[in-house]
């Protein structure tokens, strides 16, 4: 069993030859996790504080790329709410063929089909599509976080009927792949208290699969952005095999590397007064920045009201990760100003930022685009959990024990 050493603030500082207030800086921007031990003091995993330290003072040479394997492995896959298609490619780069992929918004089904006219995209209502056992070796699927009526009992396979999930667990029980991956947001983890993921959890131990579930950081996963998925991974019983998550790299991909030579393209543009406002903001900074009066008419009630509203004003820095990209880049509380220039990221940005190729054509209008754009998985971390699982599959692995420090144990080590 491996565990994973915490230390403090100033600990971290001593061993690395930095200040505490480095360490602070990286824990406010979001670098890097804190957490707190029994005496409540900050703590902060030791490997994780070696890779920002690494990435800022070690080899300055880019790693961005669209990663992609070289062999073709001999699974399959159905996908399921499959979107513009960021685990779709990820996965078809690890080595993975897909024999199916289903969307409801036809907007996206036009991106699937327009850049891989040999998918067999079935566009239309999920609950519509019949399966058949052995149609694929994997079933993957990001469906949508929704509440079950528990009636104040523990819920099965027959409990959740008309739950867009019920439709992802129907897929599995009439394929029984021998392997089903569930991807969601993290507060998915904390939602309704933990009892909906506790559902989704034993539906798919009563069909048969043993479950575990992780939440990957994006940005530890050649993703120049700090975005965080929920991923569930469930393994035929009968199979005997491990279950692993793909491990964090040493390095982050920041903003400078992603966007080079960034291709031109179509984007959103600001009005003219929050045009000069944001004209104020410097890289990495947000309405704080701005003098206090002009906070106060720009941020309006919000200036008063708690919280820190990190998002508001928010222009990116060259030098981190992006922020999590939403479905628009200019909406108030989720600000996401293109670095230098002052006007929102623009859609191959947008693009770039995920993972998206170059060439990946996105259609439909800008708002549309850029909403297939900001629901996608990264391309990158689609890659990194194809190729888990290919080596799931061929038993490339060994199965994992995560611990963590103590408040952390609950929200994220895996099931048993």
């Amino acid at each position: 069993m491996q565990t994973a050493q915490f230390i403090t603030a100033g600990e971290a500082a001593l061993y690395l030859g930095i200040s505490v207030d480095t360490i602070r800086r990286w824990d406010k921007k979001g670098l890097i996790k804190s957490t707190r031990d029994e005496r409540n003091d900050r703590i902060f995993g030791l490997e994780e504080i070696k890779r920002i330290h690494n990435k800022t003072r070690g080899d300055k040479k880019s790693k961005f790329k669209i990663l992609k394997n070289t062999t073709i492995s001999p699974y399959t896959a159905i996908e399921l709410f499959a979107g513009a298609g960021g685990t779709a490619l990820g996965m078809e780069n690890a080595g993975i063929r897909h024999v199916l992929l289903n969307e409801y918004d036809k907007h996206a089904c036009e991106t699937l089909r327009v850049n891989k006219p040999k998918w067999n995209v079935v566009e239309g209502d999920v609950r519509e599509l019949k399966f058949f056992e052995g149609q694929a070796d994997i079933v993957q699927g990001g469906f949508p976080c929704q509440t079950f009526s528990y009636a104040g009992r523990k819920m099965g396979f027959e409990d959740i009927r008309g739950t867009l999930f019920f439709e992802f667990a129907r897929c599995i029980n009439e394929v029984r792949p021998k392997i089903a991956i569930g991807e969601n947001v993290k507060g998915l983890l904390s939602h309704d208290d933990g009892r909906t993921l506790a559902v989704m959890a034993n539906v798919l131990e009563e069909l048969g699969y043993n479950v575990k579930y992780k939440v990957l950081r994006s940005q530890y996963f050649d993703v120049p952005q700090k975005r965080e998925r929920l991923i569930i991974i469930g393994v035929r019983k009968d199979l005997d095999l491990p279950i692993a998550f793909p491990k964090e790299k040493d390095y982050i991909i920041p903003l400078r590397e992603a966007l080079f030579k960034c291709p031109k393209s179509e984007g959103q543009e600001y009005p003219e007064k929050k045009k000069k406002i944001l004209d104020m903001i410097p890289p990495g900074g947000y309405w704080r920045d701005l003098p206090e009066e002009l906070q106060k008419e720009y941020m309006g009630a919000s200036f008063f009201m708690g919280g820190g509203k990190t998002g508001m004003a928010r222009r990116l820095s060259w030098d981190e990760p992006s922020l999590t990209l939403t479905c628009s880049p200019a909406q108030k509380q989720t600000e996401r100003c293109h670095p230098e220039e002052t006007r929102p990221l623009s859609v191959r940005e947008y693009a770039r930022i995920q993972t998206f190729p170059d060439d990946w054509k996105f259609s439909g209008s800008v708002a549309q685009q850029y909403k297939q754009i900001g629901n996608a998985v990264p391309v990158n971390l689609g890659y990194h959990i194809g190729d888990m699982v290919i080596k799931i599959l061929n038993s490339e692995v060994e199965e994992e024990i995560e611990v963590l420090a103590p408040i952390q144990q609950r929200l994220f080590t895996f099931t048993t």
